[in-house]
């Protein structure tokens, strides 16, 4: 058996590898270019629904943002809202007061996200998961009352009156049939979507996950915890943001309903169904609870949570890999051969156990 190479060619083929296998996950797949191909040609395609394909764009924004901080930083939050109404209401009040420009307004509606995002980090980043838990849902029911405080100024519970958008890029009005709405916030998505997948395969984005799944070991190499999950929550912050934008300037209304519990409890089934820490899962999940809601509410207009709900346990307990097939829900209680051994997985990458093998 010859010996492995060595000196400067046997490293520069093994640096290659290691580099290769590094790049393998942030080089696109021809899976996902058809797919971006099939949601471009949506608002053409299905102009019917052109409506629902602006709602659901909006949405799909609105969960990538939180699958950024809760996905790959592990930051859970039940108050996302918070930054969804800011967006909101900074790009309402701007249209209303200096200008109706909407790419403008979007702008503005990020800016609001993310100063508010970078304004409640250091409160968020800290603790445990159980105090974020309550802070960001205090940061929401706070910026929720405080809107329904000062309605001389956000309209409160009646809305915002008196509310014009522009024409997109000063010619394509925002018509009722909904298309030039739809194809305003695909775009956005699509451009946010690249702006997050660039971040999660970036040194920053690795550093993230390994936080997620030790931070002790993190900081034991000198990385600074608190600098990169404050970066990532104003990040996330500013996509909700621009999801809130999007929603005023495509219905053309914002009212507290945009800053209520509902709007966080939302996104985070929707990320729940799509799975974490999969940019894509957001998307999917997105995509998923709104067509179920759209479709049981049609049936059912006062029991279609129950039907969500029940699905979301199926989905918990049987697990999203194994939800469409069924043939394999019960193969763990099979029954076991007398003096066989059950294998043993293969050990991860981080040395963890892995799941155990079918008998």
């Amino acid at each position: 058996m010859s010996a492995a190479p060595r000196g400067p060619a046997g490293a520069t083929s093994g640096s290659t590898g290691v580099a290769a296998r590094l790049l393998a996950p942030s080089r696109w797949r021809v899976w996902e270019i058809v797919a971006w191909l099939a949601i471009a040609a949506s608002p053409f395609a299905l102009s019917q629904h052109a409506p629902l394909i602006n709602e659901v764009a909006i949405f799909a924004l609105f969960a990538l943002s939180l699958d950024l901080i809760l996905g790959y930083a592990g930051i859970v939050s039940l108050g996302h809202a918070a930054y969804f109404g800011a967006g909101a209401y900074a790009a309402a009040l701007f249209a209303k007061h200096v200008m109706p420009d909407p790419l403008v307004g979007l702008v503005v509606g990020i800016a609001a996200g993310a100063a508010l995002g970078a304004l409640t980090s250091p409160m968020i980043v800290r603790g445990t998961d159980l105090t974020r838990l309550m802070v960001t849902m205090g940061i929401a029911l706070v910026l929720l009352e405080l809107a329904n405080k000062f309605d001389n100024i956000t309209g409160g519970i009646d809305g915002m009156q008196g509310l014009v958008i522009g024409p997109l890029l000063g010619r394509f009005e925002f018509d009722l049939g909904g298309r030039v709405a739809s194809i305003y916030s695909l775009a956005v998505l699509f451009i946010a979507f690249l702006l997050a997948r660039r971040v999660v395969h970036s040194p920053l984005g690795a550093s993230l996950q390994a936080l997620r799944d030790n931070r002790l070991r993190l900081s034991a190499i000198g990385l600074s915890v608190q600098a990169r999950l404050a970066a990532v929550y104003t990040l996330g912050a500013a996509l909700a943001g621009a999801a809130g934008a999007l929603l005023t300037q495509t219905t053309g209304f914002v009212s507290l309903d945009v800053l209520e519990f509902h709007r966080s409890a939302d996104v985070m089934l929707a990320v729940v169904i799509g799975g974490t820490g999969w940019l894509w899962g957001a998307l999917i999940g997105a995509i998923a609870f709104k067509v179920m809601h759209d479709w049981l509410s049609t049936i059912t207009t006062q029991y279609w949570t129950f039907w969500i709900g029940l699905f979301l346990v199926v989905l918990m307990l049987v697990g999203r890999e194994r939800l469409f097939r069924p043939w394999t829900w019960w193969r763990g209680t099979a029954r076991r051969v007398p003096g066989r051994r059950k294998p043993d997985a293969l050990p991860r990458p981080d040395g963890a156990p892995g799941d155990q093998g079918a008998p």
